[in-house]
């Protein structure tokens, strides 16, 4: 068997695998109900409640072609993150590498085949947003119903960047260092920066170029071909009360057939598959065992250091006089646990005593208590510990509590110093709100998942919205 028929058989078997492996998966189920019911709660009424577009401080006029463009937004802003939390902790997560990495198998082709197996998954999900979007359409949309002006829109903007995350999810697994919780922050900037910058490039006119600096597609359909001017075009946190009456309406088409906008498309699902390519490439063999500390005097000064020596002659350990105040403790001191958590979390008190506390110091307490809290509740909530939780004399819904009630107490601290400073019990109030719900929601979503990634990336996502709000 020549090279290439071998590599037929693996990329065919890889993706026969997965896709095996996700048909076995509840949350595909999930994920495929997740657009649609998203869709039609993100998509804005004449109210204006909901996700509001606005070009030059108006409202579009929601015609079958707005609608698609609405739609692909809300993949953009809604289906990436929840798509790639899927493609992180579904059943593919766990892949039996002890047995393909010994293997003489191409890597390329295990890898694109994997790839093509995620993308199918995502690609699902758009079929069924297509079906919601034909029916709001039916119900919503002003002048002719065009099934076929909703879906063409909707899968030139959606389909690049759905083909973009399956892309990243193979390189991520490609790479140790960028397998855990490294690479959920690198994910969760990289989101963020391919929705920041489309608009800062939404007066200029349409080009190859211009266009692919777009990464959500969204702008040119927006904007037009040639903008007239300053293009002021805001998707969400606008105010219903500050839009200007009456409604704008789009050439959508225009936008959609501007020079170089579809090959721009085009060129990131070639980009896509460039990423899958490079990832086979760069692949590194997974590690059993453990790494060995660092030598160096940075890991010596934020290492915990050897335990104290045993006394054999220490005298037999009292009961707690209040159990359930030890067991707060002792989950404030998990999930501050490291002297890196300490010294960052000096940095963080010591930065809230100046500027705007609501834009500087809340948000840089809470995303270091956003690590801490989902890294010591997946570490809780596995569920190898589970069982054995449950023969310790305090319930597992008492550890919870504690949890919370030991978050919150994190950001209160961290809040204390700039409180003291401005005289003012603000700080604290912030603290309490966005620390309580922190902890509830790192403790809720690891509780359901059994593992830390899902919270993680979940608040990442919360954080940016209070960071901008």
């Amino acid at each position: 068997m020549n090279v290439s028929a071998r590599s037929g058989e693996v990329l065919r078997s890889s993706l026969r695998t997965s896709m095996l492996r996700y048909r076995r998966s509840w949350g595909l189920w999930l994920l495929l109900l997740i657009a649609p019911v998203g869709a039609r709660l993100m998509i804005s009424d004449e109210s204006g409640r909901g996700v509001v577009i606005a070009v030059q401080d108006q409202l579009p006029v929601l015609t079958s072609a707005m609608l698609g463009v609405w739609l692909g937004i809300v993949v953009t802003t809604l289906l990436l993150p929840v798509g790639y939390i899927y493609l992180r902790a579904n059943t593919n997560r766990r892949q039996p590498w002890q047995v393909e990495e010994v293997t003489a198998a191409p890597r390329i082709a295990m890898l694109l085949g994997r790839f093509a197996a995620d993308c199918v998954v995502l690609l699902g999900s758009l079929c069924t947003l297509t079906l919601a979007g034909w029916f709001l359409g039916w119900l919503m949309v002003t002048g002719p119903f065009s099934p076929w002006y909703i879906a063409y829109p909707l899968w030139l903007i959606a389909a690049p960047p759905l083909i973009m995350l399956a892309a990243l999810r193979i390189l991520f697994d490609a790479l140790p260092w960028l397998r855990g919780a490294l690479g959920d922050l690198a994910y969760f900037f990289l989101w963020m920066a391919s929705i920041v910058m489309p608009l800062l490039g939404a007066n200029q006119p349409s080009s190859f170029t211009a266009n692919l600096f777009d990464h959500p597609g969204f702008v040119r359909p927006l904007a037009g071909p040639e903008p007239a001017g300053e293009m002021n075009v805001q998707i969400g946190g606008v105010d219903p009360a500050s839009l200007k009456p009456g409604r704008i309406d789009l050439d959508v088409g225009a936008g959609l057939h501007a020079p170089g906008y579809i090959a721009a498309r085009l060129a990131w699902i070639g980009i896509a598959v460039a990423i899958v390519l490079i990832g086979g490439l760069m692949y590194r063999p997974h590690r059993v065992g453990r790494r060995k500390a660092g030598h160096g005097w940075i890991a010596k000064l934020l290492s915990a250091g050897p335990p104290p020596a045993a006394r054999l002659d220490a005298p037999a350990a009292r009961l707690a006089g209040s159990p359930a105040l030890g067991l707060v403790l002792a989950e404030f001191r998990l999930i501050g646990a490291g002297r890196l958590f300490l010294l960052l979390a000096v940095a963080v008190a010591l930065m809230g005593l100046g500027g705007d506390y609501r834009h500087m110091g809340s948000p840089a307490s809470l995303l270091l208590l956003i690590f801490g809290l989902c890294a010591h509740a997946g570490r809780s909530e596995a569920r190898g510990l589970l069982k054995l939780v449950v023969t310790t004399s305090l319930s597992p819904m008492m550890r919870r509590a504690a949890f919370v009630l030991a978050g919150t107490g994190w950001a209160l601290l961290l809040a204390l110093p700039a409180a003291a400073a401005r005289g003012s019990g603000e700080p604290l109030l912030l603290a309490l709100a966005t620390g309580g719900a922190a902890s509830i929601a790192a403790m809720m979503l690891a509780t359901l998942t059994g593992s830390s990634f899902a919270p993680r990336v979940v608040l990442l996502i919360a954080w940016y919205v209070y960071l901008s709000s």
